[in-house]
């Protein structure tokens, strides 16, 4: 398999945990969504994935971009360890707190939004990321055990961690968020969630390394 990631990049870091997680060994091309305007906007880059963003995935003779189609496609085709639990209503759950951060937070913030922001940029990502957070705690306070669907990391918790990172990074207060912060700093102790961390990648500046 070949990773096409951005260590800061939040929808590239799920992927890197879910392969990590199951164990799959794969082959990382950076593509930095900054430099040179962009290497996402090449047209090598373009072939590869139309939307011009990462990840996208080369396996099993197939290209694969989307993040949560990458994961999917992995849990059908790797199912151990199993990343959305076999009850009907959990795998509900964990897919709507997916979907929840997926298209509810993170696309407001990302890197081609906040271009079009200009000045108001950090602003506007705060308030995004906030009120996502506000309706994600509620939800989390019915559904969470140790992680955010009971006591087995799931593709929910793939969404969290990375999520929480860009709250972070934007300076976004944490205090509101307690179940949140909770399960973030509990799965920032696993070893998939260390080895696939930002900080951790062949691409990081020396400057953010950990």
């Amino acid at each position: 398999p070949i990773l096409y990631s951005y260590f800061r990049s939040s929808c590239s870091w799920r992927v890197r945990i879910a392969l990590a997680l199951k164990g799959i060994s794969y082959d990382l091309v950076p593509v930095n969504l900054i430099k040179d305007g962009g290497q996402q906007f090449s047209a090598e880059f373009k072939a590869l994935n139309p939307m011009q963003q990462v990840p996208a995935l080369k396996i099993d003779g197939i290209t694969l971009s989307q993040s949560l189609a990458i994961i999917n496609y992995l849990e059908d085709t790797r199912p151990n360890p199993r990343l959305l639990p076999q009850d009907p209503k959990k795998r509900a759950q964990v897919r709507m707190i997916a979907d929840h951060i997926v298209s509810g937070i993170q696309p407001l913030q990302n890197l081609s939004v906040l271009k079009q922001m200009g000045e108001k940029k950090m602003e506007w990502a705060q308030n995004c990321i906030a009120s996502g957070f506000q309706a994600l705690e509620q939800i989390l306070q019915h559904t969470a055990g140790c992680y955010c669907v009971g006591d087995e990391v799931s593709m929910a918790d793939l969404c969290l961690a990375p999520q929480v990172a860009n709250a972070e990074r934007f300076k976004v207060d944490m205090g509101p968020y307690p179940t949140i912060s909770r399960i973030n700093k509990v799965l920032l102790e696993l070893e998939a969630f260390k080895i696939s961390h930002p900080s951790q990648q062949p691409d990081t500046p020396a400057e953010l390394r950990a």
